[in-house]
């Protein structure tokens, strides 16, 4: 019997956008108690640990004995990629930045991701896929300028320039995943594993490693669940309950929209106009590219 089921698709596909749309948040909130650092191996620990109990819960603990060297060094290489650099040029980036800014300057990895895979996949771009980038990167800008404030601060532009730079980060590892054929649950589970190694030995050189207050562990862990762990679980059981993964997939940008009510309602933000403009502009070109057939689409 098959298990397409269109109704729990989207439930679960709903669930997991409004988790993201809470993100930006909970990054600003968490950053108020700790350093990115501190954030992110609270969040990474607390992450390994929710993944590692849907892991047991799933019966695909398994699958870990069936693991080669081979498989540990690539999840090695992964967990340097994301969670280790990519979390820590965002929160950095959150750090200096409104959060409805570095939020949707952080969403234009799909267009990235087409630029970097013309050298490394070969792939050819159309003069329509160009103009949709084109459109994107409108966005970017519009959204940037922060109600024309945006380019006066050098503090701001480095900003706008690390959340940048996380789509980059993310479209590497999107591309070496894609060649991945190990369980995704677990692909994920040792990444946080061994990215929590890394940061805890990391933090005998640094001090400070672990949230030093209860409101820290408190962001940390909501980081971990929410935007790490069962997020990604709530988004692959959409993905594989959808009788196609378009509709379902194009979800995802409703995210950036919810996050200007949260952030404005519990971070007091004013939002800027151009903020609003400048996230339908990156979106549309984002879908705009994803309707052309895009190998960029969010799957």
């Amino acid at each position: 019997m098959s298990r397409k089921s269109p109704r729990k698709a989207y439930i679960f596909a709903i669930l997991a956008v409004l988790c993201w749309a809470t993100s930006p948040t909970a990054f600003k909130l968490g950053l108020r108690y700790q350093d990115s650092y501190q954030l992110l191996t609270g969040a990474s620990m607390s992450s390994m640990v929710v993944l590692g109990m849907i892991m047991l819960l799933q019966g695909k603990y398994r699958l870990l004995l069936e693991l080669g060297w081979k498989d540990v060094g690539f999840s090695v290489m992964m967990a340097l990629l994301n969670p280790v650099a990519y979390y820590l040029i965002l929160f950095k980036a959150y750090s200096i930045l409104p959060a409805q800014v570095a939020q949707p300057l952080n969403m234009v990895w799909p267009i990235v991701l087409v630029i970097i895979s013309i050298p490394m996949l070969r792939q050819k771009i159309s003069w329509k896929s160009i103009g949709a980038m084109l459109i994107s990167f409108s966005g970017v800008v519009v959204v940037s300028a922060q109600g024309g404030a945006g380019g006066k601060d050098p503090e701001n532009r480095l900003g706008i320039v690390l959340a940048l730079s996380t789509s980059i980060v993310w479209a590497f590892y999107w591309i070496y995943n894609q060649r991945d054929q190990k369980d995704p649950v677990i692909r994920l589970f040792l990444n946080f594993l061994f990215a929590s190694v890394f940061l805890l030995l990391g933090g005998i050189l640094k001090g400070k490693v672990l949230p030093g207050s209860p409101e820290g562990w408190y962001t940390a862990i909501y980081v971990g669940v929410f935007e790490m762990g069962v997020t990604f679980v709530l988004w692959l059981l959409a993905m594989q309950y959808a009788p196609t993964t378009d509709r379902i997939s194009n979800l995802v940008y409703a995210a950036p929209f919810l996050n200007l009510f949260i952030v404005n309602l519990v971070l007091d933000e004013k939002i800027f106009h151009t903020t609003v403009y400048g996230i339908i502009l990156l979106v549309s070109g984002i879908l705009i590219q994803n309707i052309m057939g895009s190998h960029a689409k969010v799957t």
